[in-house]
């Protein structure tokens, strides 16, 4: 297998009622965990860049060109995507790079410019043949559509799909972002209300705060992408802490940083089992 778009391996999802694990990258070392993860599981795997990654390095290019080129040695179906772009300029940059999806946030802005700016991004987008998600739900401080308290009104969500042409929307239905304990509740019976009301996917930002069990609740009521960052960081840096604090004279940074990339890829291999089980079990019943 090779590197795929996430268009491919989202609507596969979606169709059978199963979720897909969305995991982001921050240096290499992650990176090259999340495609041992995809192995291990012998599951799919959409690999994210953010736009505050690409800052983090300096610039798009560098971690997306070594993303891309593991995903184009990966064993198992791998997607590269563009996560929570704020910048249209960056979004051309990330499809002239060859990004099979990008996501275009415009969910701290008001409605009206919303709606605009992310139906320019997308036209683009669509010219290249590129998967594009987008952002709603009210402002609500840093988090925007994913601050606490935050709904996406269905209604709402059906128009703006229609003035946008996104191929799929990630919704505000009770997450929120850099959560590092895992009790956030889920809106079900929202989640439903707006898988009905759509005919395109929905994402699932901030599932780093979300227990397993509510995860898979989520995908049953009809969430499709499943979007983690903070919960897999958190198993990254406990390895880095335990390795070196078993050995103060270490400095070779390789030496810790592969028990971090292990323990990464073991816990998202978890999660990807997690997130296509879900729906599964359901379609079985």
């Amino acid at each position: 297998m090779t590197l795929v778009s996430a268009r491919e391996l989202v609507s596969a999802a979606s169709a059978a009622g199963t979720g897909i694990g969305a995991f982001n990258v921050i240096h290499l070392e992650t990176a090259e965990g999340l495609v041992r993860a995809s192995a291990l599981a012998q599951l799919p795997v959409i690999l994210q860049i953010s736009q505050n990654c690409a800052d983090y390095h300096g610039g798009l290019e560098p971690i997306a060109l070594a993303t891309l080129a593991l995903a184009r040695r990966a064993q198992t179906p791998v997607a590269v995507h563009l996560d929570h772009a704020e910048r249209p300029e960056l979004v051309d940059e990330a499809v002239a790079l060859g990004f099979g999806s990008v996501m275009f946030d415009g969910g701290a802005l008001p409605y009206d410019d919303n709606v605009a700016l992310t139906a320019e991004v997308a036209a683009r987008a669509h010219a290249a043949g590129v998967y594009v998600e987008g952002e709603l739900g009210e402002v609500g401080g840093k988090d925007g559509a994913h601050a606490p308290g935050v709904r996406t009104d269905p209604d709402e969500a059906q128009a703006f799909v229609a003035a946008t042409g996104v191929d799929a929307l990630a919704v505000a239905v009770g997450s929120s972002h850099a959560m590092t304990d895992r009790t956030a509740s889920l809106d079900l019976d929202l989640i439903a209300r707006l898988r009905a009301a759509l005919t395109v996917p929905l994402v699932l930002h901030g599932s780093s705060g979300v227990a397993d069990a509510v995860i898979a609740d989520a995908v049953r009521a009809g969430m499709t992408k499943i979007n983690v960052s903070t919960h897999l960081n958190g198993f990254f840096t406990r390895a880095i802490r335990e390795t070196l604090a078993a050995d103060e004279r270490l400095v070779d940074s390789r030496k810790y940083l592969a028990p971090a990339r292990d323990a990464l890829a073991d816990e998202a291999a978890r999660m990807l089992r997690l997130f296509a089980l879900a729906g599964a079990d359901t379609v079985a019943r």
